[in-house]
């Protein structure tokens, strides 16, 4: 069965920075990734890079970072009066829990502070980045209606898929 829209697609994966080759994260040593392909679940040029491979093909490919956490955007490096961190040891590339436009909870880095401010930088750890992947297709099966409706992949030995990025437990 190969790869298209509403397959559940079970897969290891390493990807590096494309211009240093460092390895930034990887499964192969951990629970696979799986996701309902075509819904958003995984990084846009990702599933363009496995579309219509088959269960037990490997490919490398990069993705540019427009496609993968964006371009690196310095507008979203925002400045605040230092009194919001009251009582914190700031640390230059200290990470924060913050909350974005839409109410979500988002990851921040401290990218500099003084006496009177700290910058924070909203964007994500890997914009700005191409990324090179390497993918092996584990699995691939028919999503359940059930699973395209709710874009939660459901096992028989997890219930929900605890694995999936769902926020079940």
């Amino acid at each position: 069965m190969k790869i298209e829209n509403n397959k559940l697609v079970t897969i290891y994966y390493q990807a590096f920075d494309n211009k240093t080759g460092v390895l930034l994260e990887s499964n192969f040593n951990a629970d696979p990734l799986e996701f309902i392909f075509g819904k958003s679940h995984v990084v846009g040029g990702i599933e363009q890079g496995i579309e219509g491979m088959k269960i037990g093909e490997t490919r490398d490919f990069v993705v540019e970072s427009a496609n993968a956490y964006g371009d690196y955007k310095a507008e979203s490096v925002k400045e605040f009066s230092i009194d919001q961190f009251e009582g914190m040891e700031l640390r230059n590339g200290m990470t924060l829990m913050s909350i974005d436009d839409n109410n979500k909870k988002v990851y921040v880095k401290v990218a500099g502070f003084d006496d009177k401010t700290v910058k924070v930088d909203y964007n994500h750890p890997l914009s700005g980045k191409d990324l090179k992947f390497k993918v092996e297709i584990i699995d691939v099966r028919e999503a359940t209606e059930e699973e395209i409706e709710s874009g939660v992949v459901y096992s028989e030995d997890h219930g929900c898929g605890c694995n999936s990025g769902c926020g079940c437990h």
